[in-house]
């Protein structure tokens, strides 16, 4: 079953950054990637429960800002210590001007 949800507008996320959107009791980091790709993740890493909002995205890699754990923001893959717990993901889709998110 899909629940597609109006998360923002493409030009909402610069190249290469992250957002939070906040959706009831959900709360999820959006991505766009240099190649205009969009994906969203949980947004609290799963080591320290810091919202991955304000880390860093380096490629497809989005760096915790508190103890610069890693994850593939693709695939929500943990890429090292001190992260070893993947990420959820969300399908995303960008449909008549705004990017949707699944939360299923």
């Amino acid at each position: 079953m899909t629940n597609w949800i109006d998360a923002c507008a493409p030009d909402d996320i610069d190249e290469e950054d992250v957002i939070r959107f906040d959706h009831g009791t959900v709360s999820l980091a959006l991505y766009r990637l240099e190649d205009d790709r969009f994906f969203a993740t949980d947004g609290f890493c799963t080591h320290e429960q810091v919202h991955l909002s304000n880390g860093l995205v380096m490629g497809k890699i989005i760096e915790c800002p508190k103890h610069n754990g890693r994850f593939d923001v693709t695939t929500g893959e943990a890429k090292g210590a001190p992260v070893c717990v993947n990420l959820k993901t969300y399908p995303v889709k960008v449909e008549s001007g705004r990017v949707f998110v699944d939360l299923g």
